[in-house]
């Protein structure tokens, strides 16, 4: 089992930059999918970005050019850089990490991220 713990949130005004760091408590090398959502106040859960398979990452159409997600595999830790941010880009924000093959999913715990003048 992995535990996952997202940082970096805050409020930040709109065109700022966070970084979202998420660590993983075990070795990430044998997950195929790694991703990070959101979820702002009453909408569904959405996917921000994704890296498959080691592949290169994926954005939503709402974050391309402006997220970039990486992933260090020898700190097990993932990282989402968030520029020129949005008020509509507030919402807490999970990483995930998949290994499909066993059905293992595993979620962090969230980190808020706030975007206002």
């Amino acid at each position: 089992q992995v535990q996952l713990v997202e940082s970096g949130g805050g409020l930040v005004q709109p065109g700022g930059s966070l970084r979202l760091s998420c660590a993983a408590s075990g070795s990430i090398l044998w997950f195929n999918a790694m991703g990070w959502y959101r979820q702002a106040p009453g909408k569904q859960r959405e996917l921000v970005a994704t890296i498959i398979s080691g592949g290169n990452p994926n954005y939503a159409d709402s974050v391309k050019g402006r997220f970039t997600m990486s992933r260090d595999m020898a700190k097990n830790t993932m990282y989402l850089q968030m520029n020129s941010l949005k008020p509509e880009d507030t919402a807490v924000y999970y990483c995930n990490v998949k290994r499909t093959i066993t059905g293992a999913d595993y979620w962090g715990q969230g980190t808020q991220v706030t975007v206002s003048s």
